[in-house]
């Protein structure tokens, strides 16, 4: 059976620091001047916007949270063995997205 990416597994990952980032993921993360406590904090109170099948290097899905300062941030996220894998992390902005939750024409 494959597994699938829940927002429950991603919150235990991230609460019992079991995740990590990709090369690419820290360095839009640092792109769009998000902190690490931002993204923990938008994985936390986050939602699962989309799913993606496996392409070739596994499931993963994205995720729309919000900083405590109510930045929105989507997450990326796919798994290595039994962590979290954050693929990319950035902050969605048109057009590509009309809000944190919708995708742009």
């Amino acid at each position: 059976m494959a597994f699938m990416i829940d927002l429950a597994w991603i919150q235990s990952c991230v609460i019992a620091q079991n995740y990590r980032y990709s090369r690419h993921g820290d360095r839009e993360r640092q792109n769009d001047a998000l902190s690490l406590d931002d993204v923990e904090q938008a994985l936390l109170n986050g939602r699962i916007i989309e799913q993606y099948a496996d392409t070739g290097r596994g499931e993963s899905c994205l995720l729309v949270g919000f900083t405590d300062a109510g930045k929105p941030v989507h997450v990326v996220c796919g798994r290595l063995g039994i962590a979290l894998v954050i693929v990319t992390v950035y902050i969605p902005t048109p057009p590509k997205f009309k809000n944190p939750y919708e995708r742009g024409a």
